[in-house]
């Protein structure tokens, strides 16, 4: 069974646990997903069964629209809410000083991510060697905070709807605004809204064709050459600046790349 679609993962479970459950509700063995959200959060999580997983990194997933609930005067190592340390009460902050720093924010950001995170130091996970207070530190990283706006702020709570970089971290954005607001702050909800054009609609299936970020290119050799995964002379092809394609073959897609004058195949035959 091939599929590709948008699920929406639930507060509480991590997203392997949640794609468990959907390999048994469409009884498929293999599945994958793109764009791991933590257990705290919760929303859209691109979901493939069969071929259609080979297709992650040719998708566009870019901007990233999350609304985040940030918890002003709250501490935890992990960042989210589910390793409080602390938790302050502070007075109500004026509405401009919160929109100053929202506007601030804004563009590319310097960050350093979590060390809750799954980022790997020589082979291990982060988050792994946090929870068993190894030390450790992570690179400087940056991330694109391309629109922030304010849904509400009803103290200590204050929702935010972000587009944001492939590869962002929301926990590091509340990190940063702490530091310009001048008090702990954890996150205390996450949803994604939606990841490019992907967005949870009740798990409708999606022609994956649609959606890959690729330049459609065209044989004017011999078809079988392609059904058949013979070598190919970039000379045939329409297009024959380097890049990765799709060929469209009717019934079969196949993606190739064309490099210094080699064609290479990525995928081949892959049935709609």
């Amino acid at each position: 069974m091939n599929a590709l679609f948008v699920a929406n993962k639930p507060i509480g479970i991590s997203s392997n646990f949640f794609l468990s459950r959907l390999k048994r509700k469409y009884g498929v063995k293999k599945a994958g997903f793109s764009g791991t959200l933590d257990p705290f959060a919760s929303g859209s999580l691109i979901i493939a069964f069969g071929d259609y997983t080979k297709f992650f990194r040719f998708l566009d997933k870019t901007p990233k629209i999350y609304k985040a609930t940030l918890w002003l005067g709250a501490k935890s190592k992990s960042l989210d809410n589910e390793n409080i340390q602390s938790i302050k009460n502070i007075s109500l902050f004026d509405k401009s000083t919160i929109d100053r720093i929202v506007k601030n924010l804004q563009g590319e950001l310097t960050y350093t991510p979590p060390k809750f995170s799954a980022k790997k130091i020589n082979g291990k996970r982060a988050y792994e060697m946090a929870r068993n207070d190894e030390e450790f530190e992570l690179k400087e990283c940056k991330m694109n905070i391309y629109e922030s706006k304010i849904i509400n702020y009803s103290h200590p709570f204050l929702t935010i709807l972000l587009s944001v970089s492939e590869g962002a971290y929301i926990r590091s954005y509340a990190e940063l605004f702490s530091k310009k607001l001048g008090c702990d702050i954890t996150l205390s909800a996450l949803n994604r809204v939606s990841e490019g054009k992907f967005k949870y609609e009740d798990e409708e299936f999606l022609n994956p064709f649609e959606y890959l970020n690729l330049k459609e290119n065209f044989y004017l050799g011999d078809l079988d050459d392609v059904i058949l995964g013979k070598k190919l002379n970039f000379k045939n092809f329409k297009f024959l600046n380097d890049g990765e394609y799709l060929l469209n073959l009717g019934e079969f897609y196949s993606i190739v790349q064309i490099e210094n004058n080699q064609v290479k195949y990525l995928w081949n035959r892959i049935k709609i």
